[in-house]
């Protein structure tokens, strides 16, 4: 089980990083600057990186009760809320430890804003918990105040609580519609070779992207004519519509079976060019 465990954080911050990579190599117009993750994506380097970033990082929170809240001094006291947060000294920001490596952190960040380092190249030093490696501990730290005062902000802001919601479980959606579209092998990447492993992920967003697209203007054309029917069309009922429909879907073709009488023609093994040339 610690194993497990472990394994599971692991791909948790793999999965926070490779969200933030994503984001940095955005080339479009709009630029977001906050990043949804699920649960699993409270990392504490993960935190400080996407601060360092100027990235607004809103996981999911489930278990909130088990989440520690990091006093920025072990003198600090709350009137109405200090039985959050850890009554462990150990547990309080250590902001001598941010000071001493601020110059480190500030240069660590340029070279992944830049693209000289890649933050999935950063993870790699990030995952190590040893306590020698200075870069990890720092990016701990600042991880530790950026997400207490997410922890704070979550129960205090109903809007952000929804607004986190929302965009979770439609990045869910999106993925388990992806994943009931890849039946082939029961949708496990079976090779290593990352080249074919990223042409898999690129075709299969493809794939579902037009899947999407066909579906809402299926959709849209068939609220026009409920429209000129004289349905009264509501924005909160069109509003709880999804487009990853499955019930329209052929996942494995149409099968004609009308023609299956007709036997087929004589196999030909030579290749023969057709004189047009096509």
């Amino acid at each position: 089980m610690p194993q497990q465990r472990e394994c599971e954080q692991v791909r948790a911050r793999q999965a926070a990083v490779y969200l933030i990579d994503a984001l940095l190599s955005n080339e479009s117009e709009v630029k977001p600057e906050a990043v949804h993750a699920d649960t699993q994506g409270q990392s504490f380097p993960v935190f400080g990186l996407a601060h360092l970033l100027g990235i607004d990082l809103l996981p999911r929170i489930r278990n909130f009760q088990d989440l520690t809240f990091h006093r920025p001094d072990p003198r600090a006291r709350y009137r109405h809320i200090d039985a959050l947060f850890s009554a462990d000294p150990r547990a309080c920001i250590d902001w001598q430890l941010i000071e001493n490596g601020w110059k480190d952190l500030i240069q660590v960040g340029l070279s992944v804003r830049e693209g000289t380092v890649s933050s999935i190249a950063l993870l790699r030093r990030l995952n190590n918990h040893s306590h020698k490696n200075q870069i990890y501990r720092v990016f701990r730290e600042v991880g530790r105040a950026v997400r207490t005062i997410v922890l704070l902000r979550y129960p205090s802001d109903p809007q952000l609580r929804e607004q986190i919601t929302r965009a979770t479980n439609k990045a869910e959606a999106y993925n388990g519609y992806t994943k009931w579209l890849h039946f082939g092998g029961d949708g496990y990447l079976r090779s290593r070779d990352p080249e074919l492993q990223e042409k898999a992920v690129k075709f299969l967003d493809l794939m579902a992207n037009s899947i999407i697209f066909s579906t809402t203007v299926d959709m849209t054309d068939t609220l026009r004519q409920m429209a000129t029917q004289g349905w009264e069309l509501s924005p909160d009922d069109i509003a709880a519509l999804s487009p990853h429909r499955r019930d329209n879907v052929l996942r494995f073709g149409d099968y004609d079976i009308a023609t299956l009488h007709i036997p087929p023609g004589p196999y030909d093994s030579a290749l023969r060019v057709p004189a047009d040339g096509f």
